[in-house]
């Protein structure tokens, strides 16, 4: 098979994707209308022309269709934290990781909603905040492995929340209204103390 041909699971996968991301996007434009509270699972697999079931196959929870699945953004932070040179300042890794997950794809307006709703909403607020302690699991290991001295998995896990922190607030800022600089350019400010 050529190089370039998508394998039928490549190709599967993408078409999963591909539908996780018109539901999400179906999702984000009721929440935006109506308020997240106000929505139903249920309305948004009617919006959808599928079952409620149907929609749980793509997500877990209500809270995912605005956050994503955690597990899949956090693989690309870890991949790319692992990629960077381990003599590196640690928070310099974690700044280059962000970014370079955040580049994995262009950011829309539908994005910026996202980051509004969560803003506004307490349950994606607490549903992000579990996406953050689970890559904060994954993250932790990697950063006490280049740490030296006592205490190294208790100072990586705090080096990590700090990222998480500084990660958060530039999305955040970037999904306010009238902010139009970008997410890569916001990290940089966000971490700006953090790497010096």
């Amino acid at each position: 098979m050529p190089a370039t041909e998508p394998s039928r699971d490549g190709l599967r996968g993408f078409t999963r994707e591909a539908v996780r991301q018109r539901l999400a996007d179906i999702a984000l434009d009721l929440f935006a209308e109506h308020g997240f509270d106000a929505v139903t699972v249920e309305q948004v697999a009617d919006a959808a022309g599928i079952s409620a079931r149907s929609l749980h196959r793509y997500f877990r929870s209500k809270e995912d269709m605005v956050i994503g699945v955690p597990e899949s953004y956090g693989d690309l932070v870890r991949v790319a934290l692992e990629d960077r040179p381990a003599d590196e300042p640690v928070m310099r890794s974690l700044l280059a990781a962000y970014t370079a997950m955040m580049g994995s794809r262009a950011q829309t307006e539908r994005d910026r909603v996202a980051m509004r709703l969560m803003s506004a909403t307490p349950a994606l607020r607490a549903r992000n905040m579990e996406k953050h302690s689970l890559w904060s699991e994954m993250l932790a290991p990697i950063v006490a492995q280049r740490l030296s001295g006592d205490d190294v998995d208790l100072r990586a896990r705090a080096l990590v929340q700090a990222s998480l922190g500084a990660f958060t607030l530039a999305l955040t800022t970037w999904g306010d209204a009238g902010e139009d600089r970008s997410v890569q350019n916001l990290l940089l400010v966000t971490f700006r103390d953090l790497v010096r």
